[in-house]
């Protein structure tokens, strides 16, 4: 009997989880922030697409808490725990300065930003990032397989490797 493997993906602004032998993936992360929360041992895994840094921002109270670092992480951690989860870690890529601005123009820095809010997140949950690919300037797909626990990233016109 063989398992099938299947690709779970993961929307802008939204969070899903998987186990092994499945793999969860992410699109267009361009100052997006793709965050990974695993537990290698039991083979379990979430990826959350972060649109923005902070839930502060948020125009409407019913606003979609996947889009923030601040809320979709703590978020992701509970879904994980609920599933088994215990020794959980984190990786992480995205975060890229996709529009070029004068210097000095806090309003373009959308990627560094979403890096410093998912940083701090994990910090104050105590989650330590093993590995990252943040910054620079192309778009980013990941993929994340909890069964080698290993992220692959694409970056556009550049071959895929893993953290």
């Amino acid at each position: 009997m063989t398992t099938t493997k299947t690709i779970v993906n993961v929307g802008i602004a939204d969070t899903k989880t998987v186990r092994h032998p499945n793999t969860i993936r992410t699109l267009g992360l361009g100052s997006c922030i793709g965050t990974v929360l695993y537990d290698e041992k039991r083979g379990i895994a979430g990826l959350s697409h972060i649109l923005l840094p902070d839930s502060s921002q948020a125009r409407a109270a019913n606003s979609n808490p996947m889009k923030y670092a601040d809320t979709a992480i703590p978020q992701l951690l509970k879904m994980l725990q609920e599933q088994g989860a215990r020794n959980i870690k984190a990786k992480m890529a995205g975060g890229a300065q996709m529009f070029q601005a004068g210097k000095g123009t806090s309003f373009m820095r959308i990627g560094d930003k979403n890096i410093e809010a998912v940083q701090e997140a994990l910090r104050k949950l105590n989650i330590r990032i093993v590995s990252s690919d943040v910054g620079g300037n192309l778009g980013r797909t990941i993929e994340f397989d909890p069964e080698t626990s290993r992220l692959s990233i694409r970056k556009r016109n550049h071959d895929i490797y893993t953290i």
